[in-house]
């Protein structure tokens, strides 16, 4: 499978469960790996990655079913259930953070380029959760990318002894495909692309 297939591949599954043919050992290596390989400037490796199964990534959906039925009006509310009810089904999460004792860092010892580290970091955080949401797509592995931060930082942290400096932001929720994600389209090449000879 080329490249270019593989990331055809990934597409946001909705409709997941927890039926995954790889073990948790299997699926940590292969996050792992993927995040390990994943660019970063200056070779920072900022990019974090706390790895939730089973029991644990249920408490961690019901970190976040809770937090937002403390703001989620009542009437609205079992929309924001039902969605929440349908990550917990999966088979794990991985909570994207980025260090940010790094970052400052980086930014003390290269001050000229001190107003780009933290946009750099948001980049190698971009490609590390592009890599695994497509290294689990290769594999069979659906795939979603939420973003509940920071509203669940504080408790997320607590629970799962998340460091002070690591930063949260995003959350990949993944399990089996029980349906397949819907038609993809796009926009014009016109309106996105220039090309130049």
């Amino acid at each position: 499978m080329s490249f270019i297939d593989q990331i055809e591949k990934r597409r946001t599954i909705y409709a997941i469960g927890n039926q995954v043919a790889l073990s948790n050992t299997e699926l940590e290596a292969l996050i792992k790996k993927a995040i390990c390989l994943s660019p970063s400037a200056f070779n920072s490796q900022t990019s974090r990655a706390v790895i939730l199964f089973d029991a644990s990534h249920v408490k961690f959906w019901e970190i976040v079913r809770e937090t937002l039925r403390k703001i989620v009006p009542e009437a609205a509310f079992e929309a924001t259930n039902n969605k929440i009810s349908s990550f917990a089904a999966g088979k794990g999460t991985v909570l994207f953070y980025e260090d940010q004792d790094v970052v400052k860092g980086l930014q003390e010892q290269f001050a000229a380029y001190a107003d780009n580290f933290p946009v750099w970091s948001e980049h190698s955080s971009g490609i590390a959760q592009f890599a695994v949401w497509t290294a689990l797509a290769e594999q069979g592995v659906g795939a979603s990318l939420q973003h509940y931060n920071p509203i669940i930082d504080a408790e997320t942290a607590e629970t799962f002894a998340v460091p002070a400096n690591w930063k949260l932001r995003a959350q990949l929720v993944f399990g089996s495909i029980e349906a397949p994600a819907g038609d993809k389209t796009f926009m014009d090449d016109a309106a996105r692309f220039k090309a130049f000879n």
